[in-house]
């Protein structure tokens, strides 16, 4: 009967979880289209830090009507790292790299993000790493080289693209790492906007190249870089990390395959890019491996490995009982994101 009880808000938590997942996965993918826009002309630098005071703003009047204020100082340090990582870093190693290779090519390097995510997670957040997550993250990768292969240009790719790419998935995982602690201390909105904040400072010295292009920009342009702070910057890493919050690194990262898939499909509606079939079968094997990384066994025959990993409402569900320390919960999972961090988030900041 006690389990009865919290059937309702157990499911009602998980499918707010994973309509804001879908959230982000969506407009992420929206905004490969826009940076193919805008990035004719923009300079790699000078769009990161367009996108990211566009982003920031909207953030920062949301925040002052729901009088937030500043962060407590214990997450200062999470917010700081993937400000820089992955607000700052990560935009415009992306930008530059795929101004010098191919879609595919980038496609293929930036997706062993997810991959580095799970074992930076299992590492320093005590991330469960379950079979159907491993199996899930595998085929999704499988799916992200078809789709990559597809895509990819006869002779289109150079070394220093693929180190950019290469630079931005590492920088994509470690400020994934880092931002998931700092949720277990400050709100989703103080973690997303100051990290949105961090990541403009850091993109300052861009400022002149900034007004500079935006004086010789075209309108649509310069659209297209508003419409990417607004949107899968200010509204899409609020709705991440309110996922985040509930979740572990690891299963959040491999949610991100699904962005291949729907970029395909984008492409394919509003850019009349039609994909091949081998384009299409690995949009539909990315597909799978996110729905089989998302799923989970019925609780009657959970491994000892899934009945590990993070479930956010099983964790204000179920009936209080001493737990031994090797089986906690990651830091902000299953808890709401005001409250203290416990003993796995204490591991990360050490490590």
């Amino acid at each position: 009967m006690m389990n009865t009880s919290g059937t309702a808000p157990q499911r009602r938590a998980q499918l707010l979880a994973a309509g804001a997942a879908t959230v982000t996965v969506g407009l992420w993918a929206s905004a490969f289209v826009s940076i193919r826009s805008a990035g004719a002309a923009y300079s790699p630098g000078a769009l990161a830090l367009g996108r990211l005071l566009a982003g920031a703003l909207v953030l920062g009047a949301v925040c002052l009507v729901r009088g937030e204020g500043l962060p407590p100082r214990g997450a200062w340090r999470g917010i700081a790292i993937s400000g820089v990582l992955w607000f700052g870093f990560y935009m415009v190693a992306l930008n530059w790299g795929e101004q010098q290779v191919d879609a595919g090519t980038a496609a293929l390097v930036v997706n062993i993000g997810p991959i580095l995510i799970a074992l930076l997670g299992s590492r320093l957040l005590g991330d469960a790493m379950p079979p159907r997550l491993l199996a899930g993250m595998a085929v999704s990768f499988a799916g992200a080289v078809a789709v990559g292969l597809s895509m990819s240009g006869g002779g289109g790719s150079s070394v220093l693209g693929v180190v950019l790419c290469l630079l931005a998935a590492v920088a994509y995982a470690g400020g994934v790492v880092a931002q998931k602690p700092a949720l277990g201390r400050a709100s989703v909105l103080q973690v997303t906007t100051f990290g949105c904040l961090v990541g403009a400072v850091v993109c300052l010295p861009f400022a002149g190249q900034l007004v500079h292009d935006a004086a010789d920009a075209p309108v649509s342009a310069t659209l297209n870089m508003v419409y990417l702070g607004v949107f899968p910057t200010a509204l899409a890493f609020t709705t991440w990390a309110y996922a985040l919050a509930r979740t572990s690194a690891s299963r959040m990262g491999a949610t991100t395959y699904a962005v291949p898939a729907l970029v395909v499909l984008m492409s394919w509606l509003f850019l009349d890019e039609v994909p091949g079939l081998l384009t299409l079968a690995g949009g539909v094997l990315c597909l799978a491996g996110v729905a089989v990384s998302r799923s989970r066994t019925r609780p009657g025959v959970a491994t000892a490995s899934e009945a590990a990993a993070p479930d956010a409402v099983a964790a204000q569900t179920a009936t209080p009982a001493p737990a031994p320390a090797s089986t906690a919960a990651p830091a902000g999972a299953g808890a709401p994101v005001s409250t203290a961090a416990p003993e796995p988030e204490a591991r990360a900041e050490q490590a």
